[in-house]
């Protein structure tokens, strides 16, 4: 098992993470799914969004960590801890720094994204002018209303080399509890989800190509859903960001090789 905070690789019997100290719960190894679910609701994404077992999104949450490299493993958690008290401190050539080689590494992971959208965010450097407008950015991220997703985007995606997925990222971890990365994989996740109002607005966006408008929506899709898992699980433990981490990794689909092991410990397909 992995610790759900850190990603630490701990013994099954773990009660404690040895790196960042923090309790893990205590999950049975079997499920049992609801049975007025296990006919309608087939797909794995679909029975998660509606069940009220909460040790299977714990579960999936700690699968997120299985996708993470190794030689990614510490910025991710970095990043899953980042203090936004500690963006508050940057100045101009500091905030340049952590975007340049923090953030953008963190969200693109693939060398020739990671090349063309840093490429783009270059451009600021050699200008105190330019330095200046991407620090004033800094400044109204962390002044605006944090309930307006799309103003939040807006001033996100003025960062050279940002676009819709970008933005929210940025936006995802400095502010989890307001929210949640949006990417393909989340996107192909809800759009097997048919209860969802959305559901026709979501099966007509295009995955790797979200747009603003995209965006606004499924934010506010992740904020509700964290709010309704907090209410039926009794906790304030669930966020956007952590909606979002458990939609990409069930995002990958049950045929992926690091989805099998979650699959069996949920028991799932229902038998």
């Amino acid at each position: 098992m992995c610790c759900i905070f850190c990603g630490t690789l701990l013994p099954e019997e773990a009660r404690f993470c040895a790196n960042c100290g923090r309790q893990q719960p205590q999950l049975p190894q079997q499920r049992v799914l609801e049975p007025q679910l296990q006919e309608s609701l087939p797909s794995l994404v679909a029975w998660l969004w509606h069940t009220r077992i909460p040790e299977t999104w714990t579960l999936a949450l700690e699968t997120y960590w299985q996708f993470v490299k190794p030689e990614n493993l510490e910025l991710e958690r970095e990043m899953d801890r980042l203090d936004p008290a500690t963006v508050q401190k940057l100045d101009a050539h500091g905030w340049y720094d952590f975007l340049l080689n923090k953030y953008f590494r963190w969200k693109y992971t693939g060398a020739n994204r990671l090349a063309t959208t840093t490429n783009a965010f270059k451009k600021y450097e050699g200008s105190d002018t330019a330095m200046a407008e991407l620090w004033a950015i800094k400044e109204r991220l962390l002044e605006f209303n944090k309930e307006d997703i799309a103003e939040g985007l807006k001033i996100a995606r003025e960062i050279k080399g940002l676009g819709s997925a970008g933005a929210s990222g940025l936006l995802a971890i400095i502010f989890p509890r307001h929210f949640g990365t949006v990417d393909q994989f989340m996107v192909k996740a809800l759009q097997e989800v048919v209860t969802l109002e959305e559901v026709s607005l979501i099966r007509g966006m295009i995955p790797e190509d979200l747009k603003p408008r995209d965006g606004s929506v499924l934010i506010d899709i992740l904020r509700s859903k964290a709010r309704d898992n907090n209410r039926i699980f009794g906790t304030d433990f669930w966020t956007p960001r952590r909606i979002d981490m458990v939609l990409w990794t069930v995002g990958h689909g049950e045929d992926n090789p690091r989805i099998k092991p979650l699959l069996r410990r949920m028991n799932f397909p229902p038998q």
